[in-house]
């Protein structure tokens, strides 16, 4: 958009100095026609021309007032010049104030705020993608003592169950060596009464 104004304002200053040129070139032909004229219609006297007083007075005040409108013109085409000279300078600045701040928008939207703070996409996602490579090795390392422990676990099952069978076998061997003893006893009180 702002090109497209740069271009309109190149395009009118340009457009303007070309009907100025046409304009100037327009008079400076009416000054000379009008000199033509004068020595047209001044007469001979001796290999000289005679011109009339009141034509050359007449050519000098159109002369005068024909430079004086010249330096008009000039002058508003200098102010003109000068007027899109500064209006020129003003849209390259808003341009650039533009470009400055599509650059700022560009950066707030290629940017993520996370926990207060601002990352690029870039680095937002290599923080992302890290916390989610390291809990995933924390789920593998989690997974990996749950597999060992319940294996100890299964291997002290395995154990106590061996142990607690063990332990019934001697409790009944024990049961049955003590009844054994209390019958041999029992046993030797009869045999000690008889």
């Amino acid at each position: 958009m702002m090109r497209n104004i740069i271009f309109s304002s190149l395009l009118l200053i340009f457009s303007v100095s070309f009907l100025s040129a046409q304009d100037s070139l327009a008079t400076s032909n009416f000054i000379e026609d009008e000199f033509d004229n004068l020595i047209e219609s001044s007469n001979n006297y001796q290999g000289y021309k005679v011109v009339d007083y009141d034509a050359l007075i007449e050519l000098r005040d159109n002369t005068k007032r024909h430079v004086q409108e010249l330096k008009n013109e000039l002058q508003e085409e200098q102010s003109t010049i000068s007027s899109q000279n500064e209006e020129i300078e003003n849209l390259e600045n808003q341009l650039a104030e533009t470009q400055e701040d599509l650059q700022r928008v560009n950066e707030e939207k290629d940017a993520i705020k996370f926990l207060g703070m601002p990352f690029s996409k870039g680095s937002y996602m290599a923080l992302m993608w890290g916390i989610v490579g390291i809990l995933i090795l924390a789920l593998l390392f989690f997974i990996y003592k749950f597999k060992n422990s319940n294996a100890t676990t299964k291997e002290a099952r395995h154990r106590l169950n061996e142990t607690e069978k063990e332990f019934d076998a001697y409790r009944a061997k024990a049961l049955e060596k003590e009844q054994r003893l209390g019958r041999m006893l029992q046993d030797e009180k009869n045999k000690a009464k008889e």
